[in-house]
């Protein structure tokens, strides 16, 4: 069996299992193989029938009996049951969707089966069980099992004994582990090259190719199954972090603008603002200043929580290139934010005189107007690009429309990105002239992320943090809700509204699901939640709708009506926009926060940290766990995002942290995250091989292997 060979050939599939097969993308030997064990039937989950617990995943070992298939009384769904008996005592067994298993098993045979432990309305049963026929098994003492030396040796008790995989409707984890154990067995694996340098996997003990893809799929013991876990971890990782140094390297081959910023200027320009700069922002400007004095374009991405002046920052870094007439460009991811953007550049630049523009899809306008010059205007998309190609506008904000063609510029020397860190090899070879002269890119993100993620994602990028936050800011007073205090905080909220402030109010969902579900999630949506508030609790105010199945115009309008004052209440789910300026919006209802992560509440809440009035976040929590409350009080403790980030991936796991499928990191390569020495260690080695062969040339396999990770990978 060939890697290569489509897996319709080497195997029967009837047609759900090839529906489902490709559903998970698995359609040769090779991609099957690469589709590992989710977590492995361990000998410490044997327990006895009479120790079962309801939501246990359990392996139990005894006698089947009572076997027969039948269809469900509503559903019609096709089933097997049977049951299963040990010294202890017996339990049901239902297998929905396979009733074939009741033919494939005999009543009277010793077996060992691994499922959850399901509280139904008789008793609870197991649902869905692996099974494995035990032939000659004893099965008369559990302490048989855990104390004969025969059995360990025979691998019955060496604790990883059955992998489990992942499944989808039309296949199971049993048909996944039957076609690997072929694979296997017909040595697919006897001539597989090792795409990662053998010195590489030396330096890290890390297992070669092929005895990690078996380690993987029929681990002998834990440390097989933990050091190819590792190996793929630290591949995944390895392959994003040979992409982004490409991408680094690729990049840095362009000459870009020096720029030699006086520093009396600097500060000049600094002590016009109506705050003094924290340390962080006074740290982040001499760094990006420092970039933009060397002759190769600086690529850098700047973090910072909500509130914490990275336009500022990025304002100071565009006013050092005025004296030399050279241009910034800064774009945003909406129309909103583009128009807020021009009139915070309009306050830090109108004493310099120069003229400001704005393009969107809606319209162009300019800076200052000829007829009121404290004022912008309107003017034509041809006239503004005229005057941006010729020079007379230093300063271009916009969305994406600041990257088309027909937008020209002089001397485009700055290109600042909001909210759209992962700005792609593609883009950036847009900004790149002909004469090979890039301009320097700096990014911005009030996205608070872990510093692995950071490191691992942003590899091309260098890393500054904004973790203050300008003086005179009241801190956020943060409450946890419980349902018994829901109507005393709505009296408190009253209160403000009355008062002239704006309320936002977030729903973990848009639409309500069917009443049954519901009634199960009780979790509340959007859109009931705002007829139900001006139907019950805030009748006299006008309240508004926002979530993504509305179209970019009605958003827009949207937005617009509430940073006008003319909506009261905003009722949204979290598309509410990042960086979105409504100084008057002081409190923010989070409903269903612990379906959030914490640095997901942390940027939610940031919305409302606008102004100097103060601040309220009144955090509506269903759960009653002592997990939930506790990783919730976090936000009243944790100094800033960056904090609470680290937190999220200690507490709920790397594949639970919001946002994290938007990467593209499986939850192995998650799991890498959870580890700085390995991800430092993936990036360094990265480095080394981009610097010692920047095409991977040396290392074909390698560069293949990259190319189809990665979706946007540019070797040449």
């Amino acid at each position: 069996m060939e890697l290569h060979d489509k897996l319709e050939i080497k195997f029967r599939l009837d047609v759900n299992q090839k529906r489902a097969l490709n559903k998970l993308k698995l359609f040769s030997v090779s991609d099957l193989l690469f589709h590992f064990p989710i977590r492995y039937s361990d000998i410490s989950e044997v327990k006895r029938v009479v120790d079962l617990i309801p939501g246990d995943m359990a392996t139990v070992y005894g006698k089947i009996s009572k076997l027969k298939t039948k269809k469900g009384f509503r559903s019609k769904i096709p089933m097997a049951e049977g049951q299963i008996e040990d010294l202890s005592g017996k339990i049901k067994i239902t297998w929905f969707n396979q009733a074939y298993l009741a033919k494939m098993l005999h009543d009277g045979e010793n077996v060992k089966l691994t499922g959850k432990v399901t509280q139904g309305k008789n008793g609870i049963y197991l649902a869905n069980p692996e099974f494995e026929k035990m032939l000659d098994m004893p099965i008369d003492s559990h302490d048989t099992l855990f104390r004969n030396p025969t059995l360990l040796r025979e691998g019955l008790g060496e604790g990883l004994s059955y992998p489990i995989y992942a499944e989808t409707r039309g296949i199971t984890s049993k048909w996944f582990y039957h076609a690997i154990e072929k694979i296997l067995r017909e040595k697919s694996l006897d001539n597989l090259e090792d795409y990662i340098p053998a010195d590489i996997l030396k330096k890290y003990s890390l297992p070669t190719l092929k005895t990690a893809l078996i380690w993987i799929h029929k681990p002998k013991n834990k440390n097989d199954a933990e050091s190819a876990r590792k190996r793929f971890a630290f591949e995944e990782v390895f392959c994003i972090q040979l992409e982004r140094q490409h991408d680094k390297f690729e990049y840095r081959k362009n000459k870009s603008f020096q720029i030699r910023p006086e520093k009396k200027d600097v500060q000049d320009f600094l002590e016009r603002f109506p705050f003094k700069p924290t340390n962080s922002q006074s740290k982040s400007i001499e760094t990006i200043l420092a970039d933009m004095t060397k002759n190769f374009p600086m690529s850098r991405l700047l973090e910072g929580d909500v509130g914490s002046g990275k336009t500022a920052v990025a304002a100071t870094a565009s006013y050092v290139l005025l004296k030399d007439n050279l241009q910034t460009a800064y774009m945003a991811p909406t129309e909103i934010l583009a128009n807020q953007h021009f009139y915070s550049f309009i306050q830090y630049f109108t004493h310099t005189g120069i003229q400001i523009g704005l393009i969107t899809g809606s319209g162009c306008k300019k800076f200052p107007s000829k007829i009121n010059p404290k004022e912008a205007t309107i003017i034509s998309r041809a006239q503004l690009l005229k005057w941006v190609a010729n020079g007379q506008i230093p300063i271009l904000i916009g969305t994406h429309a600041l990257i088309q063609k027909t937008v020209k510029f002089k001397n485009l020397a700055l290109v600042v990105i909001d909210e759209q860190h992962r700005f792609g090899t593609a883009q950036r070879r847009k900004l790149v002239r002909k004469d090979g002269v890039a301009p320097h890119l700096l990014s911005m993100t009030a996205t608070p992320i872990p510093r692995t993620l950071a490191l691992t994602i942003y590899g091309d990028l260098d890393l500054s943090l904004l973790d203050e936050m300008p003086a005179g800011r009241k801190q956020i007073i943060t409450e946890i809700i419980t349902p018994n205090k829901r109507l005393e905080t709505y009296e408190k909220i009253r209160q403000e509204l009355k008062n002239g402030r704006q309320l936002y109010v977030i729903c973990p969902r848009i639409f309500e699901p069917d009443p049954e579900k519901e009634l199960a999630l009780n979790v509340k949506s959007a859109v009931e939640e705002a007829k139900r508030l001006k139907k019950e609790i805030f009748r006299e105010y006008e309240i508004g709708v926002l979530h993504s199945k509305m179209s970019k115009e009605k958003k827009e309008e949207v937005m617009q009506e509430f940073t006008e004052g003319k909506i009261h209440i905003l009722c949204a789910t979290s598309v509410v926009e990042v960086g979105v300026n409504v100084p008057n919006a002081t409190v923010i209802i989070i409903e269903g926060a612990e379906r959030f992560g914490l640095a997901q509440l942390h940027q939610l809440r940031g919305r409302v940290i606008r102004s100097t009035h103060q601040a309220y976040c009144y955090i509506f929590a269903e759960a009653k766990s002592e997990k939930t409350i506790a990783r919730l009080k976090a936000l009243k403790t944790a100094k800033n995002g960056f904090e609470l980030a680290e937190l999220d991936l200690t507490l709920r796991g790397a594949g639970e942290l919001g946002g994290t499928k938007q990467w593209g990191i499986t939850d192995l390569g998650m799991e890498a995250i959870k580890n700085i020495k390995m991800v430092e260690a993936a990036r360094t080695e990265a480095i080394r091989l981009i610097e010692e062969d920047p095409e991977l040339i040396k290392y074909p396999l390698l560069k293949a292997k990259v190319k189809s990770k990665a979706g946007e990978f540019h070797f040449e």
